[in-house]
């Protein structure tokens, strides 16, 4: 079964006055195929404009009706014999008819209703009579548009149109948003939005005046969370440390980096760690030279000591020593500063050395071994004599031994590291041999350095 169902509007009738035109005077009376009524400047194919002229001229397939004044369509099917043959059933519809089988059913639009006329408008399309001239018509304002909701209405002379807002387009009838961020209008991330679009950055990076580029930002002129030194790079920055410091886990923060902990070698005595740096200091008695190195300060030259005037000043390491001027003890009797004798006359001096030089040294602890540390020198001998060199006393636990260089001279030896502070007390000997005085008894005499050591705290 088919359906079918026409509307007016597809077949339609000329309506009277549907068509205006603006005409001019000599018009009238025109021979073209349309005719000009003398009541009203218009043309139309089908137009009734006075009660005195009447056209009543319709299309193929319609009639006048007098009563409504209106072309009224003619049922072909009523007024046609056998319009259909065959089979076929009649249907009539506006302007014509159709044939269609007897099954088909047809269903007839509504009617559409009769307005009753207008009064007619002198005035072209889209213009309204005022006094005795025509004014646009502002569709928009009046709401007479047909618009979509999305569409903007825009007047014109004599007219409207539709316009989508920024940021749309028409597709049909209808705005549709444009997708600008398909078109790559942003330089890092377009984020779109009805109508619109935004473009965003990066982090480290921030929007251009021209609200699409994104240009590098400077975060340590704005606030970087570095604690010393900070460092911009393209999208980013980085922080850095003094000398002395290192940087944290979280890479802003700096900590001081104790350098004393790394290496014993720093510093000759001790390292103190300090905020950003260490120093090195020395012992009482020493001073900083440079920057690492301890130096033993001589205080008998400086004069920071307190021995008296009866009283010769010994620097030694870290320190120093008062001693007496006059060191000999009996049965010696004083001839130097530092010289004591024995002598010959006196019966107590025939088992002991003839003279005693008194002499003064300072030594560092755990000197490496064997070492060195005291060169004995005979300042007179004799000819022919022949000369040895021993250790008298003083050396009960054989920490040093003479090694005897020649005739004249000796070297005392350490012979066993040894730390300080200590002090050793050592009488050097020199035995001289003569056979040249007697012949028959070879004699010997001898001559002593007492030598004291001051062993000091520590390795410098």
């Amino acid at each position: 079964m088919f359906f079918f169902s026409f509307s007016h509007s597809f077949f339609p009738s000329v309506s009277l006055c549907e068509h205006r035109y603006h005409c001019s005077a000599h018009h009238k009376g025109s021979s073209s195929g349309h005719r000009y009524l003398s009541d009203c400047c218009v043309c139309a194919r089908s137009c009734a404009c006075s009660k005195s002229d009447t056209y009543t001229e319709c299309t193929d397939g319609y009639h006048w009706d007098p009563q409504t004044e209106h072309c009224k369509d003619i049922n072909e099917c009523e007024t046609i014999p056998d319009a259909c043959k065959g089979e076929m059933k009649c249907f009539n519809h506006y302007g014509g008819y159709l044939c269609l089988p007897r099954s088909a059913s047809l269903i007839p639009a509504p009617e559409p209703p009769i307005t009753p006329a207008q009064p007619l408008n002198p005035c072209p399309l889209g213009y309204e009579p005022q006094g005795n001239s025509c004014v646009d018509i502002d569709e928009c304002e009046r709401h007479e548009h047909d618009c979509q909701p999305s569409q903007e209405c825009i007047n014109s002379v004599g007219a409207f149109t539709c316009q989508c807002p920024d940021g749309y387009r028409k597709v049909g009838t209808e705005c549709v948003d444009i997708d600008e961020c398909r078109y790559r209008y942003c330089q890092h991330r377009c984020v779109n939005v009805p109508g619109s679009f935004s473009c965003q950055c990066e982090p480290g990076f921030q929007l251009a005046g021209n609200n699409r580029s994104c240009i590098d930002v400077n975060e340590c002129e704005m606030g970087a969370p570095c604690s010393q030194r900070c460092y911009n790079t393209y999208g980013t920055f980085l922080c850095r440390c003094d000398q002395g410091y290192e940087l944290g886990p979280d890479g802003f923060e700096c900590k001081d980096i104790d350098e004393c902990s790394y290496s014993s070698y720093l510093c000759q005595y001790q390292c103190v760690n300090e905020p950003g740096k260490f120093s090195c200091v020395c012992p009482e008695g020493y001073r900083l030279l440079g920057t690492r190195m301890c130096q033993d300060i001589n205080e008998c030259e400086t004069g920071e000591h307190e021995c008296t005037e009866t009283q010769n000043c010994v620097n030694i390491h870290g320190r120093y020593q008062c001693v007496d001027k006059n060191s000999c003890q009996e049965p010696y009797i004083q001839v130097s500063d530092n010289r004591c004798v024995c002598p010959v006359s006196n019966p107590a001096c025939r088992e002991l050395p003839f003279s005693i030089v008194h002499r003064y040294m300072s030594i560092t602890s755990e000197r490496s071994v064997p070492s060195d540390i005291f060169q004995i020198q005979a300042t007179s001998v004799s000819a022919r004599a022949y000369n040895t060199f021993r250790i008298r006393s003083g050396d009960e636990n054989g920490d040093f031994y003479i090694r005897q260089i020649n005739n004249i001279s000796a070297m005392l030896v350490l012979a066993r590291a040894v730390s300080g502070p200590r002090e050793y007390t050592l009488d050097l000997e020199m035995v001289s041999i003569n056979p040249l005085v007697n012949y028959q008894n070879n004699y010997q005499t001898s001559s002593a350095l007492r030598l004291s050591i001051y062993v000091g705290p520590y390795t410098f």
